[in-house]
């Protein structure tokens, strides 16, 4: 008798856990599910909203191949990847070192956490305008300031040579807090009884980072990177506010080619396919860091 009211309550349990869930499935398939996949039909016909009367026309994979054929498309794709690769590098060391630089729970170290959470909470087209404003070769703060060592101004945003760099400093200088903070929380969730171990061994400071520090944050290490990456490869406000993806297609990043071709030029078809190619991309990234992080998790054991 009692195993039967056992089973019956685990059925109960299961049934409540899923009402308590419903609300979420269902906004979920309202506000993502249904228009991605509606956006999956789109992206194999043709359809252009600037064309009075157009109608969907299937055109199976012409879309898809036509990617592959723009050259803009290709530009903006390497430009991502450029992008991604570059500052979420930066990101990723430079946030470990300022972690373990902060480590130490004093005084200063929480005046400085707090003090690294300032980037964080400015929002991005605010931030954008903030630093498009600083670094305009004519009036920018930036500009005079190198004008006073005697230097020439630059032109950081207008100059395509250098226009991208000037993007990836401006993400580093937001996001670089965001690693720092994430992985100082992991470091100091390390037992002391560890680093004190290591050190009567006779570890060095560097080895105890190398040995005992790193592989125990290494997951969390791996998660930031995985929510940085997809959120580089995800950026538009910055580039939008600061350059518009330009000068030429400089910095044109895959968001704002695909925000261009569905809103600016209403190609609804062409843009439902970079989209697709896009999640389709984020997710199989996300899926290899997932795949590392419990490959990770394994080794520690």
């Amino acid at each position: 008798m009692l195993i039967t009211r056992r089973i019956y309550q685990t059925k109960v349990d299961k049934v409540y856990s899923w009402l308590f869930i419903l609300p979420v499935i269902l906004i979920l398939l309202i506000a993502a599910f249904i228009p991605l996949g509606y956006g999956l039909v789109l992206s194999f016909h043709r359809f252009k909203l600037n064309i009075a009367g157009s109608r969907p026309v299937f055109v199976g994979l012409n879309n898809y191949i036509g990617m592959f054929k723009d050259e803009i498309f290709l530009k903006s794709l390497s430009n991502n990847v450029f992008f991604a690769v570059l500052s979420v590098s930066v990101e990723l060391v430079i946030g470990v070192i300022v972690a373990m630089m902060l480590s130490d729970d004093n005084k200063i170290s929480r005046l400085m956490v707090t003090l690294l959470m300032v980037p964080m909470i400015i929002a991005p087209v605010a931030s954008g305008t903030l630093w498009r404003m600083m670094l305009d070769r004519t009036y920018g703060v930036i500009n005079y300031i190198i004008t006073l060592v005697g230097l020439q101004p630059v032109s950081w945003i207008g100059d395509y040579r250098i226009a991208i760099y000037t993007i990836v400093m401006v993400d580093c200088w937001q996001f670089i807090p965001f690693v720092a903070i994430l992985v100082l929380s992991s470091i100091k969730s390390i037992p002391k009884s560890f680093l004190d171990a290591a050190r009567v061994d006779g570890a060095s400071p560097w080895k105890l980072f190398i040995l005992v520090v790193l592989p125990i944050t290494a997951p969390v290490i791996i998660i930031v990177a995985m929510i940085r990456f997809i959120d580089a490869f995800k950026v538009f406000d910055v580039i939008f506010v600061m350059t518009q993806g330009g000068p030429g297609n400089a910095t044109e990043m895959l968001p704002t080619y695909i925000y261009r071709q569905g809103i600016k030029f209403l190609d609804v078809g062409y843009s439902s396919a970079t989209a697709i190619l896009f999640i389709v991309a984020m997710s199989l990234i996300a899926w290899g860091f997932m795949r590392l992080r419990s490959y990770q998790l394994r080794r520690l054991g």
